[in-house]
């Protein structure tokens, strides 16, 4: 019988890639020093024009400069093209795979592929 976990939060999640990635077992301080480097992911960030940084007295705040939903479109149409071969159809198929997809699902998808058909006329 196939186990099911519960859905982590992302801080919770980077502690358990660090155990995971790490030698475990692992102590608080080899834990912590690990999560506290990955605060220079923010100058990373920075370097790559994904964030501003702007001093307000001691602090540092930070804005995202590209959006998440530039990004998930840019990062969507990455995987289709490298693990689709650009096939919207073979991505679809492979989100359903073994499961049953509603009638009301398939209206939904029929509806929205409509509306791109319309739209490119």
């Amino acid at each position: 019988m196939k186990k099911t976990y519960q859905r982590l939060p992302e801080s919770e999640l980077d502690i358990m890639l660090v155990l995971w990635n790490g030698t475990p077992p692992m102590t608080r301080p080899e834990i912590e020093k690990v999560i506290n480097t990955k605060k220079k992911l923010l100058t990373r960030l920075e370097s790559k024009n994904f964030v501003e940084v702007t001093k307000q007295g001691k602090l540092n705040l930070y804005t995202p400069l590209v959006s998440q939903s530039d990004y998930q479109a840019h990062e969507s149409q990455s995987v289709l093209e490298k693990l689709y071969g650009n096939s919207l159809k073979k991505f679809v198929t492979s989100l359903y795979q073994g499961k049953k997809i509603s009638s009301e699902e398939i209206h939904e998808l029929s509806d929205f592929l409509k509306e791109l058909e319309d739209g490119e006329e």
